[in-house]
């Protein structure tokens, strides 16, 4: 059932008109990528030591079953992890994913409150504080499961990245240049995407599989 569904949603996202990820964020994958393999030489750039120094730490504290299974993704898959990762300056020492979720409910509902004042600049800083949000504790791999680490699973990240955190900053700029029409046609797009992936990774909160 889970894999026809993901099956459902992947078509879902690739159908969809969602833009590519930023061209710097690309080049940073690319350039880091190999960390999680090799470490090899790289050449200085700003802001490269430090997403190097990152990754190597979320390896540092992933459980040998969960290190192997990250180390034997495909180059595709870990430049595409990386890609995500570089747009993010946020990375938290103590939050989990859950919490991290709580805060980009928390954001999408300031986003909301923002345009159904009429108020571009709330409705701006809160679509890019939700598409900056903060990477949990040890990154977002550990929280997904073993079963969710491996080239299949983990390709259709970029389409839920442009569907949520893409159409964000979209819907910022939007704001930013005083069209709230265009800006609250977003909100539809960003919330679906949630949506998506949540049915992918993530179960029904406070449904326990124990429970007859």
């Amino acid at each position: 059932m889970k894999v026809e569904r993901i099956s459902a949603v992947e078509s879902s996202i690739r159908s969809s008109d969602f833009g590519r990820l930023r061209r710097s964020a690309i080049a940073a994958a690319m350039f880091v990528g190999s960390v999680i393999s090799v470490s090899a030489a790289f050449a200085a750039e700003p802001g490269m030591d430090e997403l190097k120094k990152v990754m190597q730490g979320q390896l540092e504290m992933m459980k040998p079953e969960l290190r192997t299974k990250v180390e034997g993704l495909s180059t595709d898959t870990k430049m595409s992890l990386m890609a995500i990762l570089a747009m993010h300056s946020r990375n938290s020492e103590r939050a989990t994913m859950r919490q991290v979720m709580t805060e980009v409910l928390s954001d999408f509902q300031s986003i909301l409150a923002g345009i159904m004042t009429d108020n571009p600049e709330h409705a701006a800083d809160s679509a890019r504080r939700l598409a900056n949000h903060r990477i949990p504790v040890g990154g977002l791999l550990p929280y997904l499961g073993l079963e969710n680490i491996s080239d299949e699973r983990l390709s259709i990240l970029t389409g839920f990245n442009d569907s949520v955190e893409g159409n964000a900053l979209k819907l910022a700029a939007a704001a930013d240049s005083g069209d709230m029409a265009m800006a609250a046609s977003l909100v539809g797009p960003i919330a679906s995407g949630c949506v998506a992936c949540h049915g992918v990774f993530r179960s029904q909160p406070g449904v326990s599989d124990l429970l007859r």
